[in-house]
């Protein structure tokens, strides 16, 4: 399985992504799942895949011969992050499609994400069908693959007007507690900060299984979760509370 997050704030956007693929318990390998297109200066494109191996890896494998044949179309001359996004769709379809049919165990699906010189940043979510949705006001992250078990940090924390750093500690808190819950998914684990018009990318992080930050933050996170859990206000004063409550109305 996987797990990869988006986060867009006024700040920029934030990336994380883990590197474990899953084929059964004897067949677990690890491939990044974080590709980056851009030409400094220019535009910066991030491009996170989920799903079936070898589909993704037929989309990314198009878009960069795309960009070698210099192509009309390609992920460095299109005019927009949409239409980038209508273009990754696109191939996607076309590679579930060219040996399957397009049947459900080849689909995947794709975050892409970034900014084009004088435009606005921002994050896309491409569907297996090759539709897609973007961030807005209220939705300010993006997940695909294994999505529910760092969901609720994400729901918490994850504000337009959030820093960098704070957006990629929260994305790395989510990814630890779906790797907690889901043994499918794992190390190493890529983050990519992307400050708003710098069109560069230079904050790329990746974490190996060993990595000590990673077993801290594991730690670290736990510890404050259990505090929390032990500062709850006991459940014998719920009677006393709600009747109290209750004679107010």
């Amino acid at each position: 399985m996987t797990y990869c997050a988006a986060i867009r704030m006024d700040a920029g956007l934030c990336f994380i992504s883990d590197s474990r693929t899953n084929a059964g318990v004897d067949n677990v390998s690890t491939y990044s799942k974080m590709f980056t297109f851009g030409a400094e200066g220019e535009r910066q494109i991030v491009v996170l895949s989920a799903g079936n191996l070898a589909t993704t890896q037929g989309v990314i494998g198009q878009v960069k011969k795309d960009i070698r044949r210099g192509d009309q179309t390609n992920m460095l001359t299109i005019p927009t992050l949409e239409e980038a996004a209508d273009y990754i769709g696109a191939i996607s379809v076309a590679q579930q499609e060219k040996h399957t049919g397009g049947g459900t165990n080849y689909e995947a699906s794709f975050i892409l994400g970034g900014q084009l010189k004088d435009q606005p940043h921002a994050a896309y979510l491409i569907y297996p069908q090759g539709n897609h949705i973007t961030t807005s006001k209220d939705t300010s992250y993006l997940q695909i693959g294994e999505s529910k078990y760092g969901k609720p940090i994400l729901d918490r924390i994850v504000t337009p007007g959030i820093s960098l750093e704070t957006a990629a500690l929260c994305g790395l808190v989510s990814m630890d507690s779906t790797m907690r819950s889901n043994l499918t998914v794992g190390p190493p684990i890529e983050v990519m900060m992307y400050a708003v018009n710098t069109l560069t990318v230079e904050r790329r992080y990746r974490f190996e299984e060993s990595s000590e930050y990673l077993r801290q933050l594991n730690s670290s996170w736990d510890a404050r979760l259990r505090e929390a859990f032990n500062n709850l206000p006991p459940i014998a004063w719920s009677n006393a509370w709600d009747e109290s409550q209750a004679r107010k109305l």
